[in-house]
């Protein structure tokens, strides 16, 4: 390359990543009635996303789409069960590396609001708590309690350790951090919020703090001195009166979950929200110069086991579905829906003098795979790991177990009838005798007991009970054990003597398939099939019945015939052309061998 080359493609790369790559500190504050960046009024325009929600090969694209809508911020929750999944052992890489999250929305021109909490409800899985702090004895979380309190001061300095150089007022991109989450939907503990601010700044995160609350919580969850963000009104005379009686009578304004849409669970229709309905709202609320953070702009998919429940009280037990389509702006692939153009000519009206958006990006392709043939198989009672053997059933957190399934076996003797009663199931459980299957128990209808007849001599009694989500929002954040977590009555009597098989199911790589006859069991599958072209589809799943697809090693997450969800979506960036694998654990219609790729999703199908 010649010197003049050089220095033209110098001048070339310069231009391109320009002020998005240099380092510059920035201010960040409040005035009584605007944030100040720099010292100028600024109005944040954010969107939540995700971003182990989104292929990371996927990020920078769907930033892109932020931009072309009018954002100018994204939000995002940072998920402790994610990047500390087992106790002392961190993991920021590949789909967790937040940071890089955080880097590439700089790159893309976006500032971001970051949520470590470190609870995040957020439909996900114990809202965002790692299984194991159930295993510390006396630990009570979103609490002063000491052990509590030890375990998120060494998280949340993890999470410093990435994050807090990435704050504006050292030259990154994060305009300001939020506290704790909702706290005032849980309690009403100043101290304890006072301690969060405490860790956040220790943990090296020294810019602007804020809380965020539901406004018939907002007085219960603010910590005086912080900036109290309010969640799920629009009304710009309700937002204003409600932050200055809580902040000495000034703002600035803050809508830090505001919903165009909401989120599905199992067994309900999907649901959707007319943009209609939104858009004179988001007119509204940015006519008057108040901030808006959108829950979701893009919504993405929970994948691997990884979504929470809702319960309570009056409530039936409520597990999310995978698709975290949410009916938002951007649908669960990254494509652009009428939501998305109506909000964008609303944001339109509000730019910055001389300010036009950049065009929107095409939407991603899609493509149909004809019927892959699932030829290899392998019977879940043919590859179980050695067992912990025990008197009474232990639960996945008593065997270390974060998610998948358990699978309780033991022998009792046969030749009569009676009703066969798990106390406290959590949450799903197929009961099998002599390996048939004799019925199904399932939390959601607060089903805990079945009438079964044994045949005479010895019985086998088998349970696989699946982790559906823990309870990631409510009352019962604190009860969130898995599996058989008190005891197992048959004819009234107590069952004993059990052997606990733990298949989490965290890879399939290493499952041996030797079955050649069709069974009715729980079983793994296996089909190769080769590509062309690589685009996103979505796996048909609606004539299975309930289970677990990966695709060359990614958890794509769960299906299951009740709906509304029925296809799973496999982006793009996941498939290769060539050779591709795809491996399905399917546990009630084991006689299925075939799945297709459709081009559009179904997400409002119920059985």
């Amino acid at each position: 390359m010649t010197f003049k080359k050089l220095v033209a493609l110098s001048i070339i790369l310069l231009f391109h990543f320009g002020i998005k790559a240099q380092k510059t500190n920035h201010t960040f504050a409040l005035s009584d009635s605007s944030f100040m960046l720099d010292g100028k009024p600024f109005q944040i325009i954010s969107g939540e996303m995700h971003y182990p929600r989104v292929p990371r090969e996927a990020w920078r694209a769907r930033m892109k789409m932020a931009k072309a809508m009018g954002l100018n911020t994204i939000g995002t929750y940072v998920f402790w069960n994610l990047h500390e999944p087992q106790k002392g052992k961190f993991d920021f890489s590949g789909n967790n590396d937040v940071a890089e999250f955080v880097k590439i929305a700089r790159e893309e021109g976006l500032w971001v609001i970051l949520r470590p909490s470190p609870y995040v409800c957020a439909e996900w899985e114990f809202g965002g708590y790692p299984y194991w702090l159930q295993n510390e004895k006396g630990l009570i979380v979103r609490s002063k309690e000491a052990r509590y309190l030890k375990e998120y001061e060494t998280y949340i300095k993890e999470v410093g350790r990435q994050l807090a150089p990435l704050q504006v007022n050292h030259g990154g991109n994060i305009l300001m951090v939020q506290i704790e989450n909702e706290y005032g939907s849980y309690g009403s503990d100043k101290e304890y919020l006072a301690i969060n601010q405490r860790l956040f700044k220790e943990a090296g995160f020294d810019g602007l703090l804020y809380t965020c609350d539901p406004a018939k919580d907002f007085t219960k969850g603010n910590l005086p001195g912080l900036l109290p963000a309010i969640n799920g009104i629009d009304d710009p005379q309700q937002v204003k009166k409600m932050v200055k009686d809580n902040h000495d009578g000034k703002g600035p304004f803050f809508i830090a979950e505001w919903y165009p849409a909401w989120f599905d669970w199992w067994g309900t229709r999907h649901h959707t929200v007319p943009a209609e309905n939104y858009t004179a709202k988001l007119d509204r609320v940015l006519a008057a110069g108040i901030s808006i953070n959108m829950y979701m702009f893009h919504g993405g998919t929970t994948r691997g086991f990884m979504n929470g429940a809702n319960y309570n009280d009056k409530d039936p037990f409520e597990p999310q579905i995978s698709s975290y389509d949410y009916d938002a702006p951007l649908d669960e692939a990254g494509n652009p829906t009428p939501k998305f153009m109506l909000f964008r000519k609303a944001i339109a009206k509000h730019l910055p003098a001389g300010q036009t958006l950049p065009p929107v990006p095409a939407a991603k392709p899609s493509m149909d795979i004809p019927a892959i043939k699932l030829n290899q198989a392998a019977v879940l009672f043919n590859i179980l790991p050695k067992p912990v053997i025990n008197k009474t059933p232990l639960t996945f957190e008593d065997l270390n177990q974060d998610y998948g399934f358990v699978l309780y076996r033991t022998t009792i003797p046969g030749g009569k009838a009676g009703v066969l009663k798990l106390n406290e199931l959590c949450d799903y459980a197929i009961v099998m005798v002599n390996g048939k299957r004799v019925g199904v128990l399932d939390r959601r209808h607060k089903q805990d007991s079945i009438a079964i007849s044994l045949p005479a001599g010895k019985v086998r009694l088998d349970i696989l009970v699946e982790n559906l989500g823990r309870i990631n929002f409510g009352p019962y954040l604190l009860k969130n054990n898995k599996g058989i977590t008190e005891s197992v009555l048959f004819d009234g009597k107590e069952v004993y003597n059990w052997a606990m098989y733990s298949l989490p199911f965290s890879q399939v790589s290493n499952i041996s398939y030797t079955t050649k006859k069709a069974v009715d069991q729980p079983i793994v599958k296996k089909g190769i099939f080769n590509l062309v072209k690589v685009a996103d589809t979505y796996l048909d799943m609606s004539r299975w019945g309930k289970g677990v697809v990966w695709v060359n090693g990614h958890n794509l997450g769960r299906y299951w015939s009740v709906g509304p969800q029925q296809t799973l979506y496999l982006p793009g960036e996941w498939l290769k052309k060539g050779k591709n694998d795809i491996v399905v654990f399917e546990l009630l219609n084991s006689k299925k061998s075939t799945i297709s790729g459709i081009r559009t999703p179904v997400l409002d199908k119920l059985q």
